[in-house]
């Protein structure tokens, strides 16, 4: 009697599968590279502010990095905080793009 292989692969194990995603590879680079920029600057805040204060992915396209301000008045002080933020991610090789100051909306459900 000839065995038949059977008609559905194995399947791969959760990391490799992972590791052939190119659009999760790209995001987690993206989160990488954010997160790498957040470490930078976080110091530079104002100690009351760092809860009030996240940071988006860099976008996909190179074109920036977006910083999430919990409500306008944080958002206005991180625009006065850009130049700072700007020259000490400069210093570590890590500005190429500029940075996005958005205020998170918050729905409720």
């Amino acid at each position: 009697m000839k065995h038949n292989p059977p008609a559905v692969p194995d399947a791969l194990v959760m990391g490799q599968a992972l590791a052939r995603c190119e659009p999760l590879l790209n995001l987690q680079r993206r989160l990488a590279e954010a997160d790498a920029r957040m470490k930078v600057i976080r110091p530079l805040l104002p100690s009351g502010m760092w809860v009030s204060v996240s940071s988006g992915p860099s976008e996909a396209d190179g074109s920036g990095w977006t910083l999430l301000a919990a409500n306008p008045g944080v958002a206005a002080k991180l625009r006065q905080l850009l130049p700072r933020f700007e020259a000490a991610l400069q210093d570590r090789g890590l500005q190429a793009s500029p940075i996005r100051i958005r205020v998170q909306s918050t729905r409720r459900a």
